[in-house]
């Protein structure tokens, strides 16, 4: 019988939560002690899973933390670094904070944990270095099922492996926009756009011809919908570097580096997301969707897609025919999952990695692009720069630059949080000479390190 796995989770927010609950439902799965600043968000988290009070235990020591856990207890502390000198297996990193989460995978691997990164923005920045290091420790680090990225790099991993050419990736925002042609009006979560008789034909099925013409349209109507985020990029810029895809038209220092982003019904993905007639320009292309449903149909809303090809015309009729969305000339096929659950289905990760080692990158994991930080106001020196979710600042996608030179572009999660030391006019990239570099940084030395070690594109 398989002994139980015992993670240790960093960070309780709303999706380590997730992983909290999910996992008191496995038997061969027990998250035994969480590590937060505010001993009370975790002490919700197992509360939520049905722990009883006299069953947690707040720490403050070693000591006491395992006097915990051979009590039965599950232990909450505040300092993260104590779950590593516990009998845990896997180290889930949700902290969300760039810096925190480097300086405690780091710490993990060296402790021999697995390490499970839900930390996206860390992994963005120095995640084929933590890979790396992990290999040579004889552990994992890897993403998680439940975020997108993770997913996605797996899906196009299946479609590879089966020898499909996988023409274009990516995933769809969580946020599904459901167009009533009764109520005449778009909605989705707390925004709705009211709609008059005639802008239906802004949201009527694509026609085959002028495909491109079509969707900007239909976007520059749909403007007022809730742009692509930061942190949308910062998920797909890890596939990207994972899976060896790129951007259609990366950032150039002026512009690019949006990715198209267009508002498509499921049944229309492949044939936009294919050069002949629709909006790329490249195969082997990332990039991202706003999903269109209306009501009574099955959407997309925070699922991954590849659209693929394959080679004869046989296989290409068992995809049309067995369940695939095609293309209207059938040579490009839609292969989608239609959801990711977040913690709920992370336990299956934090298995994988503890029984079998496994890891969802592999050894070609390496950084070939950033999301880089451009000034979206005129910036100051002495200004502290902002995450992807500041207003101050816009995120695009962009290949990766030597960080050696003053003039680079800065990854905007190796930005976040430091000190401007010069003016940026609005519109142009941060350069890295422009940002007080912080003191003893683990995410800074790691990133120079993996330059060094594992080169850059």
């Amino acid at each position: 019988m398989q002994p139980t796995t015992r993670v240790g989770v960093i960070g309780t927010g709303h999706f380590a939560t997730a992983v909290v609950t999910q996992s008191e439902s496995m038997a061969d799965l027990q998250v035994a002690a969480v590590a937060d600043l505010n001993p009370e968000a975790a002490r919700r988290a197992f509360r939520l899973a049905g722990v009883p009070d006299d069953a947690i235990a707040y720490c403050e020591s070693r000591a006491e933390a395992l006097a915990a856990l051979e009590r039965g207890q599950r232990a909450i502390v505040e300092d993260a670094l104590l779950l590593l000198e516990l009998p845990l297996d896997v180290i889930v990193e949700s902290t969300g904070v760039p810096e925190a989460g480097a300086a405690h995978a780091q710490a993990a691997i060296a402790a021999g944990k697995h390490v499970a990164m839900v930390s996206k923005e860390t992994d963005s920045v120095v995640g084929p270095m933590l890979a790396h290091l992990a290999r040579q420790a004889g552990v994992s680090y890897t993403p998680v099922d439940g975020d997108q990225h993770g997913l996605l790099i797996q899906l196009v991993r299946w479609c590879r492996m089966l020898g499909l050419e996988v023409l274009a990736a990516g995933k769809a925002r969580d946020g599904e926009y459901f167009y009533d042609r009764t109520a005449l009006e778009v909605r989705g979560g707390e925004f709705v756009l009211r709609l008059r008789s005639r802008d239906s034909r802004w949201l009527s099925p694509l026609r085959p011809l002028n495909l491109a013409g079509q969707l900007q349209e239909r976007m520059d109507f749909l403007a007022p919908l809730p742009g692509v985020g930061g942190w949308d990029l910062t998920e797909l810029v890890i596939a990207a570097n994972a899976l060896g895809l790129r951007p259609d038209d990366p950032y150039d220092g002026t512009g690019g580096g949006q990715l198209h982003g267009p508002a498509l019904y499921t049944t229309k993905i492949p044939g936009v997301f294919w050069e002949m007639g629709g909006v790329l320009e490249n195969r082997g292309v990332i990039d991202i969707l706003t999903s269109l449903r209306i009501p009574e149909a099955a959407g997309l809303g925070g699922g991954v897609f590849a659209v693929v090809h394959a080679d004869t015309d046989y296989s290409r009729q068992i995809l049309a025919t067995k369940g695939c969305l095609t293309n209207p000339a059938g040579d490009a096929a839609l292969i989608y999952r239609p959801y990711h659950l977040c913690g709920v289905e992370t336990p299956a990760t934090l298995l994988a990695a503890a029984q079998r080692g496994y890891s969802t990158y592999d050894q070609n994991y390496r950084q070939r692009w950033d999301v880089v930080m451009v000034a979206g106001r005129d910036l100051a020196a002495g200004e502290m720069l902002g995450t992807d979710h500041s207003p101050d600042v816009e995120a695009v996608f962009a290949p990766v630059q030597s960080l050696h030179n003053p003039d680079a572009w800065l990854p905007i999660h190796l930005g976040s949080g430091n000190r401007l030391m010069a003016d940026v006019p609005a519109g142009t990239p941060v350069p890295v000479g422009a940002v007080e570099r912080p003191d003893n940084s683990a995410l800074w030395t790691l990133r120079a390190e993996q330059e060094k070690v594992l080169g850059i594109g």
